[in-house]
């Protein structure tokens, strides 16, 4: 039976995400809009991963157990990734020249932290949070950015 990979979210993020832990899945990317959903299938199945694609308001008890039923009639549902309204960067331009880094993170480096976490290597994490914002949180306690 195929193991499957929920996406909820198929933008950017959960695609990352998705790149990094579905190889040799089958990745259902679900989404409140078709389209979205639809666009990152797409992608994906161009990469050579096999898709499918359903939509899904994460808001609704009713939608989040039709997409269960949907996907578990495909094989085992081996992991989930709720990326649905996450952004890349959710600071402001001049807050984020400010950071130690200068710049605004990548799906693709939310992605890697994701794919540690639901694969093989992140097993024994559990209970954990993880910051990720290039140091802007130390730089507005300790930094350029610490209130005066």
């Amino acid at each position: 039976m195929n193991e499957v990979i929920v996406v909820i979210g198929a933008g950017q993020i959960g695609q990352a995400i998705a790149r990094g832990v579905g190889v040799g899945k089958h990745v259902v990317l679900a989404d409140l809009h078709e389209d979205n959903a639809n666009a990152a299938a797409e992608v994906l199945a161009n990469a050579g991963y096999e898709t499918n694609v359903a939509t899904v308001d994460a808001s609704s008890r009713e939608a989040v157990h039709a997409l269960v039923d949907r996907t578990t009639s495909l094989g085992d549902v081996t992991g989930l990734i709720h990326a649905a309204g996450v952004s890349p960067s959710q600071a402001t331009p001049a807050t984020v020249e400010l950071s130690p880094t200068g710049r605004a993170g990548t799906p693709d480096e939310v992605g890697t932290v994701g794919a540690l976490l639901m694969g093989p290597d992140g097993g024994f994490i559990t209970g954990s949070d993880f910051l990720m914002d290039g140091g802007v949180t130390a730089a507005y306690w300790y930094g350029e950015l610490a209130p005066s």
